[in-house]
């Protein structure tokens, strides 16, 4: 844990901040919106209320900021969605924090609260749900610590980089759903494990067209050593930066440009021998003299990779 820092801001040149809220709980009957400034909860905001719904959790849970209106009501500034999602999973009441202020004050709150939040990466809460134990997370770090490849939590400039590092999470999450963990660590060897280990090089758009040109041929998939040869001859920097003259010629995406270019490539290096070599019987992918990650199941400790 570390201590909330100041230091590098500037204070405010004087304290007016109003009276101090009170903190209570408020039967969510007695909560009203006021449509002049407040959404109502369509589309992505009620899906928003259902994932809140489905996973309700008192420690994911801040108190609702009200105000009190006319009718022994309270107007609420902020917090509609998981009000309506306390109220989903069938709670009578929620805990509030009580501000009172004029009407135009509360839109004023309304626009401040919700202007002013700072994005959270997707490498943060991937950091999160690492440490939160989800299942999705621990695979896809698992699979990233048998490539030699780190995830970085917030984003750094290339130039500050360290080779096997990525910010690329997104891509890796849906490669690992889309292709399985043996297609995702062998694509990231790819990088890791040949010369093309470099910073910047381990982009969203590099590992999709790794993942999507191994996944189509499992034999270059699995044939071990000779696949990061290949790799050491190919410079997936240069296959990316023509990838968008390429793309804009053949009228294709990107990734699709960039996976086209190394499959050629792939082609003109691997001998038609080491691309038809078969699997070791029981399906496992052949591993040449314990250079290539193997593929234990996801329990196991042990990660290999190539020797350089």
């Amino acid at each position: 844990m570390r201590s909330i820092s100041t230091e590098g801001f500037a204070r405010p040149g004087s304290l007016s901040a109003g009276a101090a809220p009170m903190l209570q709980w408020i039967n969510i009957v007695d909560l009203v919106v006021d449509p002049t400034y407040q959404r109502p909860i369509v589309g992505k905001g009620r899906r928003t209320v259902d994932r809140i719904a489905r996973a309700f959790s008192w420690s994911c849970f801040s108190p609702v900021v009200v105000s009190p209106v006319e009718g022994g009501k309270f107007a609420i500034i902020d917090g509609q969605h998981r009000t309506t999602a306390a109220a989903l999973v069938g709670l009578d009441s929620v805990p509030c924090q009580v501000v009172v202020v004029a009407r135009d004050a509360q839109a004023a709150a309304f626009k401040a609260i919700n202007g002013v939040t700072t994005p959270i990466s997707r490498m943060a809460l991937h950091a999160a749900a690492l440490v939160a134990n989800e299942p999705l997370a621990v695979r896809l770090a698992e699979a990233c610590a048998c490539a030699d490849v780190q995830i970085l939590k917030y984003p750094v400039p290339i130039g500050l980089q360290s080779p096997g590092q990525t910010m690329a999470v997104g891509a890796i999450a849906r490669c690992l759903k889309r292709y399985g963990r043996e297609t995702l660590i062998t694509a990231l060897q790819c990088v890791t494990q040949t010369l093309n280990n470099v910073p910047g090089n381990l982009s969203a758009r590099t590992i999709k067209a790794l993942c999507d040109v191994l996944d189509g041929n499992r034999q270059w998939r699995d044939i071990g050593t000779p696949l990061f040869e290949a790799f050491d001859a190919i410079d997936l920097a240069k296959i990316e930066d023509q990838s968008a003259l390429e793309a804009a010629a053949n009228k294709v995406g990107r990734v699709a440009a960039m996976a086209e270019r190394i499959r050629t490539e792939l082609t003109r290096l691997l001998p038609p021998m080491a691309a038809a070599e078969k699997s070791p019987a029981g399906g496992q992918p052949l591993a040449r003299q314990g250079k290539v990650y193997g593929f234990p199941s996801a329990s196991s400790t042990g990660c290999c990779s190539r020797g350089r």
